[in-house]
């Protein structure tokens, strides 16, 4: 879907016509103050800063940012902030869709409070934002600085876990971190690591490029040191997409960077964090597939959870929920001390919480993003000088791969609700949205491609 472009306006001298140019197609030449209170946001809901320095806790960034910014752009009457075409995105619509089945599924949750909770603390949250930074981004810089903004934020996350926490012989990967755990902050990782490439290779000021750099081989070794199994399966996914799919960066720079991490990464990785990795391939000795606490027996049961309630599912934010009260072990009075799981699989959570309609919303929810990338990359764009393709596609790409990371990694994860998540989306969805071509600067055509070919 594209939406036609502001016209030229007629000018009576060169002068004029310049600056009427770059008003069409530079509108987001400079910083504003909603896009400081959109990053700012990024910074608090993804890389979690407030939580990291314990003296920013009380101010309670995340909703001040929020709220700023919901109500700049509920004031704002650009042309470039406008809300009818986000509204009517395909992926907005599934992001609405699920909101509205979240608050449809409280009346029947087994626990009608959380369900609340979940509406208006977590899932709520992150969908009324999604359409702010979907809708707020004014033109392909603003979607660049949120996206460095992204990876910066999980940069910074990842600098403050090597330097506060650590791993030897006895503890050979991370424990408690804070807000996420090892696990979620491995797919974090693996979904930042494509945007940290990005930035390495894309021509920019030379600061952004190194910040790009140390972000990178910062995310790699926490990544060793979280020593996830499910996320090691989404970097390989991501790696294999770089080397092979990502034809908007030159073989070379793809080559050099792919080295750079993989460097980092055996530098990194010890004789313990291997053996557990070798474990991917002979697993039946695992916990996962052997006990009735693992991630198998949780994924038949949360699978079971949706049939027995199709409809609107167990309740959002009700699957632990469902473990201790109507899990088969639950039911057994003879039993004490059942575990109030989570799914560990954002797909079961889904299905499990919303019924089958909330799964497929999910569902669609990914399809339509990867499509709206893929329209991105197939679009005729303008080609600056020295450069392979379009910016524009080259960025779809990273973000492609950012979200081949979170899908492999939600494999194994509950991230259905999280903001990792539908600010990546919204940044997809922007990104979309400013694409449309631009046919005429100062009345003579830009050169085009539609590359991939």
């Amino acid at each position: 879907m594209t939406h036609p472009l502001p016209p030229l306006s007629w000018a009576h001298t060169p002068a004029q016509a310049t600056a009427a140019s770059q008003a069409a197609t530079e509108p987001d030449r400079r910083w504003d103050f909603l896009l400081v209170c959109l990053a700012a946001y990024v910074l608090t809901s993804v890389g979690r800063i407030h939580q990291l320095f314990a003296w920013l806790e009380p101010l309670h960034l995340i909703l001040v940012f929020a709220g700023l910014a919901l109500v700049l752009y509920a004031t704002d009457g650009k042309r470039t902030r406008r809300l009818q075409p986000v509204l009517r995105d395909r992926t907005t619509r599934c992001v609405l869709a699920l909101l509205l089945w979240t608050a449809l599924s409280i009346p029947g949750a087994l626990w009608p409070g959380g369900a609340f909770v979940e509406l208006t603390d977590e899932f709520g949250k992150a969908a009324i934002m999604y359409v702010v930074l979907a809708g707020a981004l004014r033109g392909f810089r603003d979607v660049e600085r949120i996206v460095f903004t992204y990876m910066l934020s999980v940069g910074i996350y990842a600098a403050v876990v090597l330097s506060r926490y650590g791993v030897g012989e006895s503890q050979w990967r991370l424990a408690s971190l804070v807000y996420y755990d090892a696990n979620d902050f491995a797919t974090l990782a693996v979904i930042a690591l494509p945007l940290a490439v990005y930035f390495m290779v894309r021509p920019g000021p030379a600061w952004r490029r190194l910040t790009s750099v140390v972000a990178a081989v910062l995310l790699v070794i926490a990544f060793v040191w979280a020593g996830s199994r499910g996320g090691f399966l989404a970097l390989l996914a991501i790696g294999l997409f770089l080397l092979l799919r990502y034809r908007a960066v030159h073989a070379g720079w793809r080559v050099l960077a792919t080295a750079l991490i993989v460097v980092v990464f055996c530098a990194t990785a010890t004789d313990t964090f291997w053996d557990k990795m070798k474990t991917i391939l002979h697993p039946k000795d695992d916990y996962n597939l052997t006990t009735e606490e693992g991630r198998v027996e949780v994924w038949k049961r949360g699978i079971s959870y949706m049939l027995q309630r199709p409809v609107f599912g167990v309740g959002a934010g009700n699957f632990p929920t469902a473990e201790g009260t109507i899990s088969p072990a639950a039911r057994e009075t003879a039993r004490r001390g059942v575990k109030w799981s989570v799914a560990h699989n954002s797909y079961v959570q889904t299905g499990a919480e919303l019924g089958v309609p909330g799964l497929m919303f999910f569902l669609l929810l990914l399809v339509t993003t990867f499509r709206s990338l893929g329209a991105v990359q197939r679009a005729r764009l303008p080609i600056q000088p020295g450069e392979r393709g379009p910016p524009q596609a080259q960025l779809a790409q990273a973000l492609t791969a950012a979200l081949i990371g979170f899908v492999v990694g939600g494999f194994f994860l509950s991230l259905a609700d999280r903001d990792l998540l539908y600010v990546l989306l919204a940044l997809c969805a922007a990104l979309r949205r400013v694409a449309s071509p631009v046919v005429l600067v100062q009345g003579a055509p830009l050169r085009a491609s539609p590359w991939p070919h």
